[in-house]
């Protein structure tokens, strides 16, 4: 069997479609890197700035993107996509027109005899109640259907990335905190009260970490594509990350 593929928080489209146009072709060319030897590829929500599908218009830009997305699921590579706190605005475009196979919440899985866990990991654990609402309030179908409908794509998607840079830069992306203050190793450590995984994968932090938060269970965060340039491979038998993109692929 071929390898698997995880990775997160590109930002596509950050700080804008042209400043950010390398990092696109960086990113279509690792697709194109591991088209080779892989089995599935999990994008862990954040692969665009911003993302808002209205009924008939989807946001400009990303051809590159979505047409190697494409190929990779018509060649056989199941390829899934899960809604970040950046990129949670998709009602069906990337699932029917690019193939991806969406996930709006959390995913279990079992892959190659080891079990996973796989999550965006916003708005999990104790405490930050304002933006849990704020989460809420972008997933509400009533307020979905307001701003699909009466704001025009033009207002729409640009106010979507004005807000998406002032939330990146009110959330200043700290080292990690350790393992009794960091949200998302609590919230996994609650999960595995009640049910063990191999794997606990999850993006939106931004930092690469991979450690063992309990017997037999290891945490990773994926990093992202802003930064870190990460990624991470799973052969099998272990769970790898690798930070540093080759430039020059």
């Amino acid at each position: 069997m071929g390898k698997v593929y995880f990775a997160s928080d590109m930002h596509l489209g950050y700080p804008d479609l042209k400043q950010g146009e390398w990092r696109e072709r960086l990113f279509v060319k690792w697709l194109d890197a591991i088209s080779a030897d892989a089995d599935e590829l999990y994008l862990v929500g954040d692969v665009f700035d911003f993302w808002f599908e209205y009924r008939n218009v989807v946001p400009k830009g990303f051809v590159r993107t979505l047409g190697k997305l494409a190929q990779m699921v018509e060649s056989g590579i199941k390829v899934h996509f899960f809604a970040g706190n950046h990129d949670s605005w998709t009602f069906g475009y990337l699932r029917d027109e690019i193939g991806l196979i969406v996930h709006d919440d959390a995913f279990e899985t079992e892959i190659q005899g080891k079990s996973f866990y796989i999550s965006h990991g916003d708005g999990v654990g104790p405490g930050d109640w304002s933006y849990k609402f704020i989460k809420w309030l972008f997933h509400n179908r009533v307020a979905r259907f307001m701003f699909g409908a009466f704001i025009h794509p033009d207002l729409g998607v640009g106010f979507g990335h004005k807000w998406s840079n002032s939330s990146r830069s009110s959330r200043v992306l700290a080292s990690y905190l350790g393992d009794d203050k960091e949200t998302i190793c609590i919230h996994s450590k609650e999960l595995l009260k009640h049910q063990h995984y191999d794997y606990m994968v999850y993006g939106h932090r931004h930092l690469v970490t991979q450690r063992e938060i309990g017997p037999g269970t290891q945490m990773v965060i994926l990093g992202d594509w802003l930064h870190n340039f990460s990624y991470g491979v799973f052969d099998g038998h272990d769970f790898r990350m690798i930070t540093g993109v080759d430039k020059n692929l």
